[in-house]
C-alpha cells in the first residue's frame, strides 16, 4: 500500500471492528511494529525521485503520528467503556470480620451494670507487692495463700503475679478519696494445675464500696440483682456462710448449675449449685491497714472468677477450652 492517506482509512475501519484490548495491541504490531506496514513505507523512500523524498518523508511522518493517536483514542476508549459495563448495583463481597472474645463481652456487660449503680471500673498493676497483695488484706505470713505451692513470685518474698484484684482495691483505699464504689476486672495468677474448672491465668472481677452505713443487706441486695441482671430473672441463688481473710462476716453466692438445672453433673460436682462469687463486710483491720477508720466507714466486697460466669453464660464445660484456639462457643 504505498499511499500514506489509503494506509490511515484501512486502519480505521480496522478499529470499527475492535473487540479487546489484544485487537489493539495486534494492530499496533501490524502498523507500527519493526516490520509494520508504516515501516514499510519508509523503506520505499529509496525509489523515490531525489527532489520528492523529503516530502514523502514527512507524509510518512505524520501518518505514523497519526496511527500512535488513533490507537491510543481507540484504547482510552475501550477501557472506559469496559468500566462502564461493570454492573455497580451488584452486592459486593461482605470482609470476613471478628467477634468478641466472650469474657470481653461478658466484662462489659458486667461494667455496664454496676456503672449503673454509680461503680467507677478501676485497673492496677498485674505485678504486686507484698504489701498490698497479702499484707492490707489481712493475710498473716503465716497463711497458707503465701506460700509457693499457690503464688507465683517474681522475686520473693517482695514481688509476685497477683493472686486476686483485691490488690488493686487496697491501692484504691489507700490513694483515692471516700466514698469509694469500684469495681476491678483483671487476670490473675495461681500455681495451680489446669482442669476442666481451674487454670493457672484467669479472670477475676471484684467490687468494693466503702461508705458510712453500709451493711449486709445493701451486699445482698445488689449481688442478687447482679445475678438476676446477668443470668435472668428466674435464676434461683442461695448465700451460704464463708470464711475469708479479707471479710467479716463473709458469704458465698451460687447460682443454680445451668447444665444440670439442679439435678447434679459433673460441672457442678454433683451439688446442683456453682459457687459464683465470694462477698462479705469488709474486715476492720482491712480499713485499719489502709488508713480507714472502721468506727466510721464501713463496706461490703466481693469477687467472683470471670471465667466461671462467662462458661456459664455460653454453656462452656471447661475454662481450658477459652484459652485454646478451638474456638467451641458462639457469639
Amino acid at each position: 500500500m504505498d499511499d500514506p492517506g489509503k494506509l490511515l482509512d484501512n486502519l480505521r475501519d480496522k478499529l470499527n471492528n475492535v473487540k479487546s484490548s489484544t485487537d489493539i495491541e495486534n494492530l499496533r504490531i501490524e502498523f507500527l511494529g519493526r516490520n509494520g506496514l508504516v515501516n514499510q513505507l519508509l523503506q520505499k523512500i529509496k525509489d523515490v525521485a531525489p527532489d520528492q523524498k523529503k516530502e514523502y518523508g514527512q507524509k510518512v511522518n505524520t501518518l505514523k503520528s497519526q496511527i500512535e493517536e488513533l490507537l491510543q483514542d481507540e484504547e482510552k476508549e475501550f477501557k472506559q467503556t469496559t468500566t462502564l459495563n461493570i454492573d455497580i448495583t451488584l452486592p459486593g463481597i461482605k470482609p470476613k470480620v471478628g467477634n468478641l472474645h466472650p469474657t470481653t463481652i461478658v466484662i462489659r456487660k458486667i461494667n455496664q451494670f454496676f456503672r449503673y449503680l454509680g461503680y467507677s471500673v478501676y485497673e492496677g498493676p498485674e505485678i504486686e507487692t507484698n504489701e498490698f497483695n497479702f499484707e492490707k488484706l489481712n493475710l498473716p505470713k503465716d497463711h497458707p495463700a503465701r506460700e509457693l505451692a499457690d503464688t507465683l513470685y517474681i522475686q520473693e518474698p517482695e514481688y509476685l503475679l497477683r493472686t486476686h484484684t483485691s490488690s488493686v482495691e487496697t491501692r484504691a483505699m489507700t490513694q483515692e478519696k471516700l466514698p469509694l464504689r469500684i469495681v476491678v476486672p483483671g487476670k490473675v495468677y495461681r500455681n495451680e494445675t489446669s482442669n476442666p474448672t481451674n487454670n493457672s491465668m484467669f479472670y477475676q472481677y471484684e467490687g468494693l464500696i466503702v461508705d458510712k452505713n453500709i451493711s449486709m443487706a445493701d451486699l445482698k441486695g445488689t449481688l442478687i440483682a447482679f445475678v438476676k441482671f446477668l443470668y435472668g430473672q428466674e435464676t434461683k441463688t442461695r448465700f451460704r456462710c464463708k470464711y475469708y481473710p479479707q471479710v467479716e462476716p463473709g458469704a458465698g453466692l451460687d447460682v443454680e448449675c445451668k447444665f444440670c438445672q439442679g439435678k447434679g453433673c459433673s460441672v457442678c460436682k454433683y451439688r446442683g449449685f456453682i459457687e459464683v462469687l465470694g462477698s462479705g463486710m469488709v474486715h476492720p483491720n482491712v480499713l485499719k491497714n489502709c488508713g480507714i477508720d472502721p468506727k466510721v466507714w464501713s463496706g461490703f466486697a466481693f469477687g467472683m472468677g470471670l471465667d466461671r460466669l462467662v462458661m456459664l453464660q455460653y454453656g462452656i464445660n471447661d475454662i481450658r477450652k477459652l484459652y485454646s484456639g478451638e474456638l467451641v462457643y458462639k457469639i
